[in-house]
């Protein structure tokens, strides 16, 4: 992997550290500037700038500084809009905050904050006044060797980290921070990716601490979500701590969930899916989490409504349906060494299709009060 060693200090191409004056076209330049050179390290020194979205480009770095803090413009006409994955399916969308596409090598780094400023987001979200879905922080497509380390996300404007059918992701040591009543701030939501770690990270949202997806029924990409570790996190408040689905339409296998500490989350570790939408979760492992004052430690649910203002009958149906490349399944799913206190609702939901049961689910040493 690239070493990044040629560096490009933002002031060099006229940031000021003011956090008034637009930072955006010094930041662009500089990373104009590394990607000509065959890459290096875009730097973010300690001082308050700001700055519309940022494209970033391969072979490139962008690292910041303990006591950098970069923030983004609450204005929408800063953000172009873009035609890309959104809660499983393509459609336009405000550009990310800090985004690419069809990179290799890259990386967001440092000891300092990434500031998405969502209030005034979740304020016009929360009115219908937005255009277009809401900026996510960070988020790249079909990139491969992405890592994002050591960095505070805060205030995302919706999903903070959204890799998109990229390849070797590492998430490590990110702390971040949105708050428990902003509406669809998950904390990492890897969708149709292959081998991504996340290790270390401290989350605390107002949605799924972690999301896995692979996608809806209506994209054209049908790529599974693979190869996935979780490892050494803390995940508080938010809908879930583990949250795979409901997009699962292109699959997802073998994830590892280990060493963990889930508090107030509402659900534990949350599998749903619904008739429709086809694919597959099989091969989870979660192993030695404990679990303080959830509603729910273990969701498995194969009934799942995505809701949006209309009821599908079919989805909600007791009876038998015929099976077909539109009918999910849940199998291989094992849960061990796991400590849940002061559950609140119930020890587990566990619901499958009548003509597609859970398969082979086992729990070992779970302790529940």
């Amino acid at each position: 992997m690239n070493d990044f060693t040629s560096v490009f200090d933002i002031r060099a191409f006229g940031a000021r550290p003011d956090g008034e004056t637009s930072a955006t076209g010094a930041i662009v330049a500089a990373i104009a500037a590394a990607a000509a050179t065959g890459g290096g390290t875009v730097f973010i020194p300690a001082g308050r700038f700001l700055t519309g979205p940022l494209r970033l480009q391969s072979h490139v770095r962008l690292h910041l500084e303990a006591g950098a803090h970069l923030f983004f413009t609450q204005d929408p006409d800063a953000y172009p809009v873009l035609t890309t994955r959104w809660e499983g399916k393509e459609t336009p969308t405000y550009a990310p905050q800090i985004y690419g596409e069809d990179l290799e090598e890259v990386a967001i780094t440092g000891q300092g904050t990434i500031d998405g400023r969502g209030e005034t987001w979740w304020r016009l979200f929360r009115a219908k006044a937005l255009a277009y879905p809401r900026p996510r922080l960070i988020a790249f497509t079909h990139c491969r060797d992405v890592l994002i380390e050591g960095v505070k996300l805060v205030d995302a404007p919706a999903w903070t980290i959204n890799p998109v059918r990229c390849e070797g992701v590492t998430v490590h040591r990110v702390r971040i921070h949105n708050p428990p009543d902003s509406p669809n701030t998950d904390g990492i939501d890897p969708d149709s990716c292959r081998n991504v770690f996340i290790g270390g990270c401290s989350i605390d949202v107002g949605d799924d601490c972690i999301a896995i997806k692979a996608g809806r029924e209506d994209s054209p990409y049908r790529v599974p979500c693979e190869n996935i570790v979780i490892a050494d996190c803390l995940m508080r408040h938010g809908h879930g701590g583990v949250v795979i689905g409901s997009e699962t339409s292109g699959g997802i296998r073998k994830v590892v969930i280990a060493n963990c500490i889930f508090e107030g989350t509402d659900r534990g570790i949350r599998l749903k899916s619904r008739r429709g939408r086809g694919g597959f979760v099989e091969d989870l492992r979660a192993t030695n989490i404990i679990m303080e004052k959830v509603l729910c430690p273990f969701v498995l649910n194969m009934y799942y409504d995505t809701g949006g203002g209309t009821i599908d009958e079919a989805v909600h149906d007791l009876e038998v349906h015929p099976v077909n490349e539109s009918t999910p399944s849940f199998r291989r799913l094992h849960f061990s060494h796991i400590t849940a206190r002061e559950v609140q609702a119930a020890a587990a939901f566990l619901y499958g299709l009548p003509e597609r049961p859970l398969e082979d689910v086992t729990f070992e040493e779970v302790w529940i009060e």
